[in-house]
């Protein structure tokens, strides 16, 4: 009995314990399930606001920034390419004209007697014809034996074609600033006949090549290129009436190097006939 007492007043504790322990457990396994409403405040429903949809017109005006102004730009350079065409044209051109040297001839810096030599040639030198004057009396040629570009008369080349094939040109003449052009430079009337005057230049007589004098006289209804080399005044210049264009003239001073600058002779008109 005794021991009895002692097993319940050791198991009475213990029960009590276990009860408490039990309730406790059940306390908390009833407050467990709360937690739950907080799965409801979980953000996984923000998304849902979807503020990002409203971004979307956005992307409209992104739209708007298409470049089509820009192609449009690039239309416009297609017709430059039309242009070149034109220079297809090129191709057409006469095939090159070339000669054999006949007789001794001498090659000039102008197309005519009047102007400076330049280089010798001689029969059987080949040449490249580059232009004409107006008649085709004289050509601007490549020697083949010479550096340089000069004018030799027509009719002492053997042509393999026309001459008339090949364009008309003006070339330019060596300039010298050893002398003084023309000065006091007068010209008057008597007819047809222009006479032109001018004061001379003082030159040595090594330099000395007199004067030239360029002329677009009219000659039987036609104005014509004519040069003229004086190696004094007065010159006589033959002019005729019944050109559409006027008549004009200029005049250089020559010296072996070359030709000053060109002064313009006034030049005296046709007087208008009386009805």
């Amino acid at each position: 009995m005794g021991i009895m007492r002692r097993w319940l007043i050791l198991l009475v504790p213990l029960g009590l314990l276990l009860l408490a322990i039990g309730f406790g457990g059940g306390f908390v396994w009833a407050h467990k399930p709360t937690p739950t409403p907080t799965a409801t405040i979980t953000p996984t429903f923000t998304p849902s606001q979807m503020p990002t949809k409203t971004l979307t017109p956005s992307t409209t005006p992104s739209a708007t920034f298409t470049p089509t102004p820009v192609f449009t730009a690039t239309i416009t350079l297609t017709p430059t390419v039309t242009y070149t065409p034109s220079i297809t044209p090129t191709p057409t051109a006469t095939p090159e004209l070339r000669g054999r040297v006949s007789v001794q001839a001498n090659c000039r810096y102008g197309p005519g007697a009047a102007y400076l030599y330049e280089w010798g040639l001689y029969p059987g030198n080949r040449v490249t014809v580059l232009g004409r004057n107006q008649e085709g009396t004289w050509v601007y040629v490549d020697p083949w034996t010479y550096m340089d570009y000069c004018w030799v008369k027509t009719e002492f080349l053997e042509l393999t074609y026309d001459v008339s094939s090949v364009a008309q040109i003006r070339t330019l003449l060596p300039y010298t600033e050893f002398y003084w052009a023309p000065r006091n430079v007068r010209a008057s009337r008597l007819g047809d006949e222009v006479m032109v005057n001018w004061d001379l230049i003082s030159m040595s007589l090594d330099d000395n090549r007199g004067y030239l004098i360029e002329g677009w006289l009219c000659v039987d209804g036609q104005l014509r290129f004519t040069p003229l080399q004086f190696w004094a005044p007065p010159a006589i210049l033959k002019d005729e009436a019944g050109c559409i264009e006027p008549s004009s003239a200029r005049i250089y001073t020559a010296e072996k190097h070359g030709y000053s600058e060109w002064v313009a002779i006034a030049w005296p008109s046709h007087p208008t006939p009386t009805p």
